[in-house]
């Protein structure tokens, strides 16, 4: 394993580029693609490329307010108390590995952008406690993590077709949770890779000579906003520095989400679970001032996403439009039978997410030519759409896109990690691909 695991960190090491980089030779690879398993010619490429370039900002809003909420909320102080009592437990390297995929997984699971940031922030405070550790491999089992996320209560498929008005309605009518995310065969392969992910980070654990620490100054934490004494304030400071604003704002956000439930039942969407960790976070930084603080730190992780998200929904634009993305679904498609047609569905969702790294634009593009193939077969649609899910969040492993946040957490580059990742992809699909051939 030791080999294995060196092997993939150097070649990632020495071939994989900078994310911002990754996404421009994507962008030419799917267009010479388009070209030679299409009939569009370069001139419609260019077309399809800069028609979709814009074509996702709704949802790019959606993907960084559920990055900027669950980091506000990861580090507000009853979380951090939290986390610095938990890092205390961990004696050992490989302890500490352990504890950090597991606090990644439940994370993710709750929400995608509170595991990626919760996770990162676990680490450096593990980093902090624990001596000797390799700090690669702790960002990359914080990381590991996500792969969950799509099978969790964040899942961008399974709430958007929870979602009065999503595109598909009319085919497949609105499906709740409780046949994706809370059915039976979607939490047996949760709880299989809460079983073995950590063990796998365990076994990765380098050998003493080639364990790679933390360099001290990556560990330092943002300072907090400084109080004034309140007789100094100006009466826009003390606005600022006021917790009841924040208190009557919070609990008026707490009463609109115990309607909604109560009206609805536990029926998430992204819409839901962005305003619940909204308000939350509101709640535990106690001051707008220290709350608008806590935003500032997390958008500084989302700049990679802001400027990627347009080239990525180009690259969408291209698969799309050329039908690029039909020709490898279909692919698929044409080998799959009643039995066979999740596996599939599964294993074609993480190639297209190499090139189409969103949930819920993923989602868009491959869910005609699979709905029709999963009603043709009488396969459960449910199934289906949750195959299309775990796709998408099984790549993500080796996509360096949706590692960005972390990464900046961390202080450190994408090829510092994916060695580690490639291994966890390996074992994760592995788990996902029994899970949907036998459950």
């Amino acid at each position: 394993m030791k080999i294995i695991v060196s092997f993939f960190n150097r070649l990632m090491q020495r071939y994989l580029p900078d994310p911002f980089l990754f996404v421009i030779i994507l962008t030419f690879l799917v267009f010479a693609l388009g070209l030679i398993f299409t009939d569009s010619g370069p001139y419609q490429m260019v077309q399809f490329w800069g028609e979709g370039f814009w074509g996702l900002l709704s949802f790019a809003m959606q993907m960084v307010l559920v990055l900027i909420t669950g980091h506000v909320l990861a580090s507000s102080a009853i979380f951090k108390a939290g986390l610095s009592a938990l890092a205390s437990k961990a004696k050992t390297p490989g302890q500490a590995v352990i504890i950090v995929t597991i606090i990644s997984l439940l994370a993710s699971w709750i929400n995608w952008g509170f595991g990626l940031v919760i996770g990162a922030l676990f680490a450096k405070e593990l980093a902090r406690h624990v001596k000797g550790v390799d700090y690669r491999l702790l960002i990359a089992s914080a990381y590991s993590g996500f792969v969950i996320w799509h099978g969790g209560i964040s899942g961008s498929t399974p709430l958007t077709i929870a979602t009065p008005g999503h595109f598909s309605e009319d085919l497949i009518g609105i499906i709740p949770t409780s046949e994706t995310i809370f059915s039976s065969f979607n939490l047996i392969i949760t709880i299989a890779l809460f079983i073995v992910l950590p063990i796998v980070n365990r076994i990765m654990l380098p050998a003493k000579d080639d364990t790679v620490t933390v360099d001290p100054a990556l560990l330092k934490e943002d300072l907090p906003a400084a109080t004034l004494e309140r007789d100094s304030m100006t009466p826009a400071e003390k606005l600022e520095n006021s917790q009841i604003l924040s208190l009557l704002i919070g609990v008026m956000g707490l009463i609109f989400l115990f309607y909604y439930f109560v009206t609805n039942g536990f029926a998430l969407n992204l819409d839901i679970v962005n305003f619940l960790f909204l308000f939350l976070g509101i709640l535990f930084h106690r001051t707008p001032r220290h709350f608008l603080q806590a935003v500032t730190n997390a958008v500084k992780g989302g700049s990679g996403i802001i400027i990627q998200f347009p080239f990525y929904a180009g690259i969408i634009g291209m698969m799309t439009a050329s039908g690029l993305a039909a020709v490898i679904s279909n692919g698929f498609v044409s080998i799959a039978n009643e039995h066979t047609l999740p596996l599939f569905t599964f294993l074609s969702a993480g190639l297209v997410n190499i090139f189409v790294p969103s949930g819920g634009g993923q989602w868009a593009v491959q869910a005609p030519v699979m709905l029709d193939a999963a009603i043709a077969l009488d396969v459960s649609i449910p199934k289906i759409a949750m195959a299309v899910a775990w796709g998408d969040a099984w790549t993500n492993l080796i996509q360096p896109f949706w590692a960005l946040p972390a990464l900046a957490i961390a202080g450190l580059k994408a090829k510092d990690i994916m060695g580690f990742c490639v291994l966890t992809l390996i074992a994760s699909g592995i788990i996902i691909s029994l899970g949907f051939l036998l459950l």
